[in-house]
Formats: C-alpha cells, sequence, structure tokens
C-alpha cells in the first residue's frame, strides 16, 4: 500500500470537496438499487461481478484521501483483498475515516484516469493512481459508518439521530414492522430491536443481512406519530417494556449479506 501513501502529498485533490465527517441525509438511502451485498474480493478478482452494476460492501478503510478517494479492505486480521473507491456523491465527504468500517454503495467500473477526470469533473494526478489503472474501482454515492451491534447498545448516544449500516443476523421475529438483529453467535449475543420501514418482508430467522438506517430511541408516543406500525396490543405492550427509551434502528432498507468465504478462500 506504499504507492498510495503519495495521496498524502497531493493538495490538489481535495479541493473539490469540503471535508466534514460523514453527515448523510436519511434520504440518500432511496439510490440503494442492490438486493444484495457483494464481498470485496469478488469485485477486486472480478468473479460474479459486472461493470457498471450497482454494488454495495463493506469493509475497513486503510488508507484515505479525505473527501476524494481511499482503499477499502475486507476485516480482519489477515491482509486480504482491497479495492479502490472515488467518492462522486455531492453530499458524502469524508474526514478522518482510517480504521473505520464503512458501508460503500455505487457504480463498479474500471479506472480509466481521463474518463473518470471527463465524466465526474475530478482533477486526478496521474502518479497517484498508477498501480489502479484498468483495475475495478467503485465510483461511491453512498457512504456510511458501520459500527459492529455492541457498540450501538453500549454507547447508542454516540449514533442517535444517525443514519448507519449493520450488519448481522434475523434474530426473532416480532410482526410485519418489528424484528431483532442480533451478533454472530460465536462473538457475542447483542440483540437491536429493528423496526421495518421498508415495507417488503422481513428475511428469515438466521438470515444474514445487512441493514441501513436511522438510530432513535424508542418513546412509543414518538414512533406512533412518525410511523404507520399497526401491530397489535400484546406486540405494543412487549416492546413498550423492553425496549422504551432504549437504541432501535428503523431501516428502510434491507439486504443479503455477503457470504463469508472463510479463511482458506
Amino acid at each position: 500500500m506504499s504507492n498510495y501513501n503519495l495521496l498524502n502529498k497531493v493538495p490538489a485533490l481535495i479541493l473539490a470537496l469540503t471535508a466534514t465527517f460523514i453527515t448523510a441525509q436519511y434520504s440518500n438511502l432511496q439510490a440503494q438499487e442492490t438486493d444484495s451485498n457483494t464481498t470485496i474480493e469478488d469485485i477486486a478478482e472480478e468473479k460474479d461481478t459486472t461493470l457498471g452494476e450497482e454494488v454495495s460492501v463493506r469493509g475497513e478503510v486503510e488508507e484515505v484521501e479525505p473527501g476524494v478517494s481511499f482503499l477499502i479492505e475486507e476485516e480482519g486480521f489477515l491482509e486480504g483483498d482491497e479495492v479502490l473507491v472515488i467518492n462522486v456523491s455531492e453530499k458524502t465527504v469524508l474526514e478522518d475515516a482510517e480504521g473505520q468500517t464503512l458501508q460503500v454503495i455505487g457504480e463498479l467500473g474500471t479506472l480509466v484516469l481521463a474518463d473518470v477526470e471527463r465524466d465526474y469533473g475530478l482533477d486526478l494526478d496521474p502518479e497517484l493512481y498508477v498501480d489502479y489503472e484498468t483495475k475495478p474501482v467503485i465510483f461511491a454515492d453512498y457512504m456510511v459508518v458501520s459500527p459492529e451491534l455492541e457498540e450501538v447498545s453500549e454507547n447508542p448516544d454516540s449514533y442517535y439521530d444517525q443514519e448507519i449500516s449493520l450488519e448481522g443476523e434475523v434474530g426473532e421475529i416480532k410482526n410485519d414492522y418489528a424484528f431483532t438483529l442480533k451478533e454472530d453467535q460465536l462473538i457475542g449475543g447483542e440483540n437491536l430491536l429493528i423496526i421495518n420501514a421498508t415495507g417488503e418482508p422481513i428475511p428469515e430467522v438466521d438470515e444474514k443481512v445487512v441493514v441501513t438506517g436511522m438510530v432513535r430511541p424508542f418513546i412509543k408516543a414518538d414512533f406512533e406519530k412518525d410511523y404507520d406500525l399497526t401491530w397489535d396490543l400484546d406486540v405494543q405492550e412487549e416492546i413498550e417494556a423492553e425496549y422504551t427509551e432504549k437504541p432501535v434502528l428503523v431501516v428502510d432498507s434491507i439486504y443479503s449479506a455477503a457470504e463469508d468465504q472463510g479463511f482458506l478462500e
């Protein structure tokens, strides 16, 4: 990754965008057109992916040039595949995202610098991207922080009224509007209540999913006012008793998580 560190020497790359932390608007989710996550490995090795398709990946940011481009790689202690991401969004800008886990959605393409500069109005130094020419790149129009369930459950004040993305397994399905999201049972037992505002059926129990939405404290009166939740009295009482003033995630995007390829893949 040493060649990519050259990004730090070219301040011209950040002039096109004002660097702030991720402050994506909730309405940005409406642009998502993918129904499942893709692995970074599949993109990097050009397996089961098609140029021009909308892809969604979750990974750790290793090198960042605020607001312009970064590398995203699979999480974990073993070094794995990585993919270049170029931020072509108008609203979402990154700052100090080094080491954070992000959910990134955008169009999959091949890096041809002249085409990128023409199509997106960017002025990029060719020396910085010589190692990535003709390789896969994600032109990201949506990026959001993707913490672990435990982080949200234990420190909800840091996420209230923020849009985030979470990965986990479907736990208990309470009705068409509510279910719990649980961590991989190998690492813990955290659960978070999910309010399903998608209008779509909830996936089956134990299915691994990615959900994206807004974190809110559960206050019954606010939820009754803001959402058309026609659940029965027993479910209302159960949720009110267990989750009042606790964090819940109101989602308008639920899709299948990428399949775990395992350590030997």
